[in-house]
């Protein structure tokens, strides 16, 4: 029994020594728990609205009012045109917008019904519907107080409208999360034993005694995965046009173009974990499991990032997949061309070039 004690003790001191395996036991718990506490809701929050009131009597301010008092929606009372209302979902100042027609108050007072006009974005059909049913919910909560006789009820008669997906295809917001989450962990995993592999198998020696610099080594290391993740990239676009009919709105030389560039931002992130790490098994545990979860949660095809903690939203900025899922929901969906995703753009581009410098500097060009 003294010895068995003895060896327990022993294993003790041996996990305590072990940061990885404390991380696993108490970290991991942690970051679960916070993470699916805060950051996963089923509700919508922190929605950009849109308001514009042509009627300006007193049950149009009166809605304003509850809507603004609700804690769904961040409101913007415009006195814009109707015709320019495609502008503010454009550049991502709206997500919904209300209009009040001229003599709201009046048909509502004198006629018993009156007619105001949702606008949503159709490119995430769950969130428009879960939009539109708030906004509904209060115009249903003040018919009822404005209405005092019981025979002869108001009656406010919601117009819906979806932009960019008039049919209601729930595929628009799926096709672009999955294809951001596919390349992201399937190029990253790729790359990311490349370089280590070379050295488990013993092969680092020709390599680094061949006339390549190491850029060209790692160069030449990433197209062939490039080629295959643009064919990867190919099918998954045929199977979202021709099998779940999702139209590409956008340019189809755009679409391609800002996915090889975020195929190379993959790539790049995969070379340096590869050049970061000393073994296959933990490169594909950081390409795999590293990058699969962050990429679920904080890309935004799952989860509205507007539900989430500021912290958590500032998380959300390193993750690629996230920038590269606006951008196919721009170009694709919405048909939107470069000036709209430009800044998009440059983010992916910064982090393509971090991770390349980052593989450099840790390419080992002596074996130790």
């Amino acid at each position: 029994m003294k010895q068995l004690l003895v060896f327990i003790r022993k294993e003790f001191f041996h996990v305590f020594r072990d940061q990885r395996t404390l991380l696993i036991m108490f970290g991991l718990p942690v970051v679960q728990i916070v993470l699916f506490g805060f950051a996963l809701t089923s509700e919508v929050k922190n929605i950009t609205l849109t308001i514009v009131d042509n009627a300006r009597d007193v049950n149009s301010t009166q809605i304003i009012h509850k809507i603004k008092s609700s804690s769904y929606f961040i409101v913007n009372e415009s006195h814009i045109n109707y015709k320019d209302i495609a502008t503010t979902f454009r550049n991502g100042s709206a997500k919904c917008a209300l209009i009040f027609p001229a003599g709201f108050g009046n048909d509502l007072q004198h006629v018993g019904n009156a007619q105001v006009q949702i606008i949503t974005d159709g490119s995430d059909p769950n969130t428009a519907k879960t939009v539109v049913n708030y906004i509904t919910s209060i115009l249903a909560g003040y018919q009822q107080e404005i209405s005092t006789s019981p025979g002869l009820p108001y009656k406010i008669i919601p117009e819906q409208r979806l932009l960019y997906n008039e049919e209601g295809n729930g595929s628009l917001n799926f096709i672009p999360g999955v294809m951001a989450l596919v390349l992201m962990i399937v190029c990253t995993a790729l790359t990311s034993v490349a370089v280590v592999r070379e050295k488990e198998q013993g092969t680092m020696e020709i390599l680094l005694v061949s006339p390549f610099k190491p850029l060209l080594v790692l160069l030449a290391k990433a197209v062939p995965y490039l080629v295959l993740s643009l064919a990867n990239f190919t099918l998954i676009v045929v199977l979202a046009v021709f099998v779940l009919n999702v139209a590409i709105k956008g340019s189809i030389l755009l679409l391609f173009m800002e996915s090889i560039l975020f195929i190379i931002t993959c790539l790049s992130i995969g070379l340096m974990i590869s050049n970061t790490t000393s073994s296959q098994q933990t490169a594909l545990l950081l390409s795999m499991m590293g990058m699969m979860l962050p990429t679920i949660i904080f890309t935004g095809f799952m989860f509205p990032l507007e539900n989430m903690p500021w912290i958590f939203q500032m998380i959300s900025n390193v993750i690629p997949a996230r920038w590269y899922f606006l951008i196919i929901k721009a170009v694709m969906l919405k048909g939107l061309g470069l000036r709209y995703i430009w800044k998009e753009t440059l983010v992916l581009l910064g982090m393509a070039l971090v991770a390349l410098t980052i593989a450099l500097k840790n390419f080992k060009i002596r074996l130790s």
